[in-house]
């Protein structure tokens, strides 16, 4: 059976794959972005415990590798009561991993937007959290989507790991067809060419995305 042949006769265990593996990414990204934003605040906040707070966020998580933080999230909480799905601890470890890098840069973002702009919205009587809602974000958020769009392709490629604790991404599956027709390269291979169609898809959809932003 050649690599083809393998492709379509385990097609839905591929399918199957694919639905897990972007599922995952997009609920990574999602509550990444909306986590990161908050993160980000604090990062950037007048007070040193909510600073403390991000700083520390931001830096354990991108400091230690993604597996120990799945593996902590899904076995280790059963020691406090709390047991997850592994879908469950999938989504959130990849939802925590990716808030940490989107709040730098979002934090990135709000620097980069020209005080004058604030210190204007304050001249006309907006108040901070009405300057930044109404000002800043806007411009913000615009101006870090393409790298937005960049963490989720991240995300679609580091999700294979939730197969160590048994989802049914893609990398699982091609260890599923591995276990039946007791050959690894193919079905690896396989899953390789489609990270690869999935990523390099997005990536030129984000290109073209960015190249309309610029012309606005």
């Amino acid at each position: 059976m050649n690599i083809f042949e393998t492709f379509w006769t385990y097609r839905s265990y591929f399918g199957t794959g694919i639905q897990y593996t972007l599922l995952l990414a997009a609920i990574g990204v999602i509550c990444g972005f909306i986590l990161g934003m908050v993160i980000s605040m604090l990062r950037m906040s007048r007070f040193w415990l909510p600073r403390f707070v991000g700083t520390v966020w931001v830096e354990f998580l991108r400091g230690t590798p993604m597996l120990v933080q799945l593996f902590i999230i899904h076995y280790g909480l059963v020691s406090f009561g709390i047991k997850l799905t592994a879908i469950e601890s999938g989504a959130i470890t990849l939802s925590l991993n990716s808030s940490a890098y989107l709040a730098e840069v979002f934090r990135a973002g709000i620097q980069g937007v020209d005080r004058g702009q604030a210190e204007a919205a304050r001249s006309l009587g907006m108040s901070k959290a009405m300057t930044m809602r109404y000002i800043i974000l806007p411009q913000a958020v615009k101006s870090v989507l393409p790298a937005i769009g960049n963490e989720f392709i991240t995300i679609i490629k580091e999700s294979s790991i939730v197969s160590f604790i048994g989802v049914t991404d893609l990398m699982y599956q091609a260890q599923a067809v591995t276990t039946i027709t007791y050959e690894s390269l193919k079905p690896l291979l396989i899953i390789a060419v489609i990270y690869f169609m999935m990523t390099f898809t997005l990536s030129k959809l984000l290109g073209l995305f960015e190249r309309r932003l610029n012309t606005e």
